[in-house]
Parts: structure tokens; sequence; C-alpha cells
């Protein structure tokens, strides 16, 4: 792919997918707080396995994990119709969807941690901003993965070289991992997670390669 050609793919749509992205994240943090912040159901704290045992505190990680907000934004940022972009807010609809069903009716918690957060100023602020509820699945790690396979995809079909895929993919555990080395999930968290963030993805991507959507716009997983 030429520069030139990079070029008109990030600025297709610029309007729709800059407003349009705000809007969509706005709304999102607004059902995910009030979720989090008014259970219906009795909180269920999730268990500590041998993978958390060995897990360690990485506190410069947290920057890893916020990096998700540049992440989930690269998929959208190389397409240049709208379907595609409608395709892809679709999956992240139904992503965040059924997480907040499964928050809403078992809500669950991180176990906490004997740390004093206050020595790790980014970690407290991160530990202020997103309480430890919502735990299981983990939304930050099956957003992450939802958005790998997307940008997998959209990489592959621009021909990008194998080395734009290894970084991807590298990225994406990066997100992954950090969402513990941060404490802010267990395990069992990233397990469920993972597995729906890629159910997601594969269905979307299914649905994105139906020959409803106009020529330009079908992808070929």
């Amino acid at each position: 792919m030429t520069a030139r050609e990079l070029g008109r793919r990030l600025s297709a749509h610029i309007w729709l997918k800059s407003i349009g992205s705000t809007v969509v994240i706005s709304l999102f943090f607004v059902a995910y707080f009030t979720v989090l912040n008014h259970p219906v159901f009795a909180v269920y704290e999730m268990p500590f396995t041998v993978v958390d045992a060995w897990m360690p505190v990485v506190p410069f990680s947290v920057w890893i994990y916020f990096s998700l907000w540049v992440y989930i934004c690269l998929p959208s940022a190389l397409m240049n119709t709208r379907a595609l972009l409608g395709a892809y807010l679709a999956g992240a609809t139904v992503l965040s969807g059924v997480a907040l069903f499964i928050f809403f009716y078992f809500p669950t918690a991180v176990p906490a941690w004997p740390m004093d957060w206050e020595q790790y100023p980014a970690m407290a602020f991160l530990k202020s901003s997103d309480a430890s509820g919502n735990a299981c699945p983990s939304l930050h790690v099956g957003f992450a993965v939802f958005s790998a396979r997307w940008l997998q995809v959209m990489l592959k079909r621009l021909r990008f070289g194998p080395s734009w895929h290894v970084i991807n993919w590298i990225w994406c555990l990066a997100i992954v991992l950090s969402t513990m080395t941060t404490r802010q999930h267990v395990f069992l968290d990233v397990v469920f997670g993972s597995a729906l963030g890629y159910i997601v993805a594969a269905l979307n991507l299914r649905f994105t390669s139906n020959e409803t959507l106009p020529r330009t716009a079908v992808l070929q997983p």
C-alpha cells in the first residue's frame, strides 16, 4: 500500500469516524458505569488461580492498558466505506451488549489486592476511575481481541507485510496481559473476555462477508 492510498483511507469519512467514535464510546461508558455503580444482584468475587499468583505487578503496563482506546480505533481508521464502518460498529455494539447483559445479571468483582496503590500514581488513577466491578468477562480483553481480529483482516486486505501482523498480535497480547499486571482483572476474566471477543468478531466478520453488502465493502476473512 502506498502512502497516498493510506492517507486516503485515513481521511475517508473522517468526521463520521471521529464524531461517531466519540459518541459511541461516550454512550458505552454511561451504560458501563451505570451497571457498575448500581448492581441489582449480589456481586460475586472472582477467584484467584495459579496464573494470578505468578503474574507480577508491572506499573508501567498501565500505559499499555490505556492504549486500548487507540488500538480499537485502528481498524475503522483503515476503512473507507460506510458499510464497513457500520459493520465494525455493529460488532462492537453486540460485544458491549452481551457483556453488559452479563454484568447486570451476573455481577462480578476482582478480589481486593493488598497493595498501596498510591505508590504508583498512574495505577492509583486507574483504580479510582475504574472500580473492580464488571470483572468477568473482561470487556477490556474482549475489545482487544475483537479489534485484533478485525485489524488482522484489514491488514491482509490492504496487503500490509507480515511484520505488521506480528505487531498487531503483540500489541493485542500486551493489552491482554496488562489487565492482569495492573491487577484490574484475574486470569478467568481474561479467558472469558478473550472467548467473547473472538466469538463476536468471528460472527461479525462472517456477516460482513455477506453478498448483501456493497461489493467494495465485502471482506474475505
